[in-house]
């Protein structure tokens, strides 16, 4: 057994094994094809994104003259720079054998993957038309040589660095050597597929179709050679915000989005093939450091592009697709708020329709009674129906209220222009609280009875995103229940006024109460497992990094209390550790879609108590986030969402066992194997034939 170091996993490393999960899905001859090149999109883009914002974290410390060990798990900065990128530089080398693997198998599919050398002539005049028609008009190449200061690389675009052997002129000592940058341009497909041949599928990547053209390119030069190999830099995405008071927050916000450009690099890929002399003369220009992770990769970068990977019509090389189906009881016919006035409904996405949310908003839009509307804004899809929901709204007269996110990563910029929009329009917009981000999903209407004001709202584990809808599993409480109701729109005054901290009787509202409701609720099971009661805790989560919710957990095993975890990404706790998790099991699920729910459920003496929450157990969502956690009180969601944790809990096709080794081991089926994505969209099914 591996030896373990501290009582906790590092983050970092948890996290790439992690995404070593994913890869392990492109490995998987169950997986469709197509679908297995995608995931190998999914794994480089998670990567592109760590080394954005992880590494940076930890190459900060670094540069700060710091250890980071009461941070880093017990690990020194330094050490960890140097062991990420030696588990990276082993994931990519597989992530190459993977590719080549899944290449063949498509080739034996009639699907071949081209390079430049394999040409034909019946090919070589599209390609040429191509390049002429398409890629040439917005190519941006850089002759370097002569260029006092080295251009600024955009973050994680592909470069193809060009070298240029000029011929030898008469009486010239040494050769002339030039080189240059080609940006491989965004806009255009980097798959682009070729006339058919005797029914066989033909594609070449666009970094070889520009290959192909290079002397188009370069053809005022006189050269003996040329090569073109990929390179790319990854910079540092952790905003820094200047503290000007003149400016407003949405202008802070856009200057450090646009300082993202021209940040510090902290990753360096290229072509392990490419000339040794070339490689030297870039490093030297863009200052590349020794805290940087310099990676030896693969003949092609930015393998993020396999994520839009064409089809090809080959749907049998696809994932089947779902229909998501109504949630019983609860038509889309009709008027949702007099359903909802009656009872509870939990929508569990991709299994249910996404379209409950439309409807609720659309519905509260038109509705001449509905006096306002409040929601929380993480991430919103493009073209938005949310957003055109509310802006409806506004223009029925309503009082719409959106609490954007703008410092959500990486869609800063997006959420800005919605702002904007949204303001235009007439919505009232509250940029969040000083300090915390708002990673909360509510949403509450108001609306005038003949009793008076009665609230509806929902409350959700996922953003207000119709596209991630269709991968992403997330709940979403339906409720008209008032004392709920009541204490969201405390959260919302709470926007507002943030010196004033509210009281909470049903709702786990962060950063104040979140941490300390918890360690109540596993303290319950502790004295109950100490008196001989059965005590259990059942948690399903993204991510799991609390050093001080790891220890209470630990407490708890010692104690007695059965604890099972499904955490989909990190995980710092080791279970099953003698004297320290014995009574602790930790599995985590990547399969079709991305788990993203947040479950929690206490026995409380056989009378559980299980909430829904927009937050994991990391110290950014317990301390620096407004997040909010909804009880569940209608006794049929209660048992459906049980249901859903154990089909979940029971997968033994997807299901990988955490442990020390940190090996993503898969755990060993029985007789019937449960594939628990697969199990649930069943279950949801049968609720609906047994209606």
């Amino acid at each position: 057994m591996t030896k373990i170091k501290n009582q906790y996993i590092n983050r970092e490393i948890s996290w790439l094994r992690f995404n070593e999960r994913v890869l392990q899905e492109s490995e998987d001859m169950n997986v469709p094809l197509i679908e297995r090149l995608r995931f190998l999109g999914i794994f480089s883009n998670n990567l592109d994104e760590f080394f954005k914002v992880r590494y940076a974290t930890v190459k900060r410390i670094v540069e700060a003259g710091k250890t980071g060990k009461s941070v880093l798990g017990g690990e020194k900065a330094k050490d960890l720079l140097e062991e990420i990128t030696e588990v990276v530089i082993n994931q990519q080398a597989k992530s190459l054998e993977i590719l080549r693997d899944i290449e063949e198998e498509l080739e034996k599919e009639g699907i071949f993957l081209i390079n430049e050398k394999e040409i034909t002539e019946a090919q070589s005049e599209y390609v040429k038309n191509y390049f002429l028609q398409k890629v040439s008009p917005v190519l941006m190449t850089i002759i370097l040589n002569d260029l006092t200061d080295f251009p600024t690389l955009k973050d994680t675009a592909a470069y193809l660095a060009v070298k240029i052997v000029i011929k030898e002129q008469q009486g010239e000592e040494n050769r002339e050597i030039r080189y240059a940058l080609i940006e491989i341009p965004k806009g255009i497909d980097r798959f682009v597929e070729l006339p058919k041949q005797d029914g066989k599928s033909y594609i070449i990547v666009l970094d070889d179709l520009i290959r192909y053209c290079l002397d188009s390119i370069f053809n005022m030069f006189d050269y003996d050679f040329i090569s073109a190999h990929m390179i790319k830099i990854t910079r540092d995405a952790e905003l820094d915000m200047d503290n000007d008071l003149s400016k407003s927050f949405i202008e802070k916000i856009s200057s450090s989005v646009e300082h993202r450009k021209i940040s510090d690099p902290v990753r360096f890929v290229y072509d392990k093939n490419i000339e040794k002399d070339t490689l030297q003369f870039l490093k030297e220009k863009m200052a590349i450091e020794d805290t940087d992770s310099v990676i030896p990769g693969g003949r092609y970068h930015n393998r993020r592009d396999y994520i839009s990977f064409p089809s090809l019509g080959r749907q049998d090389l696809l994932y089947d697709k779902i229909t998501a189906l109504p949630v019983k009881g609860f038509a889309l016919e009709g008027s949702l708020l007099e359903r909802i006035a009656k009872k509870d409904y939990l929508q569990y996405t991709p299994y249910h329709t996404f379209s409950y949310i439309i409807k609720f908003l659309r519905e509260a839009a038109l509705d001449p009674k509905v006096r306002s509307i409040k929601i929380t804004v993480y991430r919103l899809a493009n073209n938005s129906q949310v957003a055109a929901s509310l802006i409806n709204a506004v223009k029925n007269g309503k009082q719409v209220t959106v609490q954007i996110e703008l410092q959500a990563r990486f869609d800063e910029q997006a959420n800005i222009e919605y702002a904007e929009q949204l303001q235009a329009e007439g919505v009232n917009l509250i940029f969040g609280v000083p300090g915390l981000k708002v990673h909360s999903k509510i949403c509450l209407i108001e609306r005038e009875e003949e009793n008076g004001i009665k609230r509806y709202g929902f409350v959700s584990t996922g953003n207000f995103n119709e596209s991630t809808a269709k991968i992403y599993t997330d709940y979403t409480l339906f409720t008209a229940y008032e004392p709920i109701l009541k204490e969201l729109n405390k959260v919302f005054d709470f926007f507002v006024t943030t010196y004033k901290i509210k009281k909470y009787k049903h709702l786990i509202v962060s950063p104040h109460y979140t941490k300390s409701t918890f360690l109540k609720l596993i303290d319950n099971e502790i004295a109950n497992a100490i008196v001989g009661k059965e005590a259990f805790i059942k948690i399903k989560m993204n991510s799991f990094t609390s050093y001080k919710m790891i220890d209470k957990l630990y407490e708890a095993s010692r104690a007695g209390v059965k604890i099972q975890l499904i955490i989909r990404g990190v995980c710092c706790l080791i279970p099953g550790v003698p004297g320290m998790s014995d009574n602790i099991e930790a599995i985590s699920v990547v399969d079709k879609f991305l788990e993203h729910t947040r479950l929690f459920v206490f026995c409380n003496d056989n009378e559980p108590k299980i909430y829904i929450s927009s937050a994991d157990w990391m110290t950014r969502n317990l301390d620096y986030r407004v997040e909010v956690g909804c009880p569940i009180y209608d006794e049929d969601i209660k048992q459906e969402l049980l249901d859903t944790f154990d089909i979940c809990w029971n997968d033994s096709m997807k299901a990988r066992v955490f442990s020390g080794e940190q090996d993503n081991a898969y755990r060993k089926g029985g007789i019937v194997k449960t594939r628990s994505q697969f199990a649930t969209y069943d279950y949801y099914l049968n609720k609906l034939n047994n209606e």
